[in-house]
């Protein structure tokens, strides 16, 4: 079984930024696609952002210019930068990966939450 442990959220005012990171543990063979998804309340789940095993990135419109999606296959880690958060970031965060080389999220983290202040 492979877990996914999630931090780096908190509460910060509209302009700041703030690093995710969510690193996989247990019986990894091999990690495909990571990515990072979020909730916000009363929405449904959305991809913020996806980086392939080859290090293709994909974002959504929202955050294009604004977050950076990275990875770090030694320590089995992906991370999320995001700068210039707006309130409309605030939500749920959670981070994804597949356990094959197909586009596909196998697993999943808790969740994290994420506020950005006005």
């Amino acid at each position: 079984q492979v877990q996914l442990e999630e931090s780096g959220g908190g509460l910060v005012e509209a302009g700041g930024s703030l690093r995710l990171s969510c690193t996989a543990s247990g019986d990894i063979f091999r990690i495909g696609v990571m990515g990072w998804f979020r909730q916000a309340p009363g929405m449904q789940r959305e991809l913020v952002a996806d980086i392939s095993g080859g290090g293709l990135t994909n974002y959504a419109n929202a955050v294009k210019g604004r977050f950076t999606i990275s990875r770090d296959d030694v320590k089995d880690t992906v991370y999320l930068q995001m700068n210039s958060l707006e309130p409309e970031d605030t939500a749920d965060y959670y981070c994804a990966m597949g356990l094959s080389p197909r586009y596909e999220f196998d697993v999943w983290g808790q969740g994290i939450q994420v506020t950005v202040s006005s």
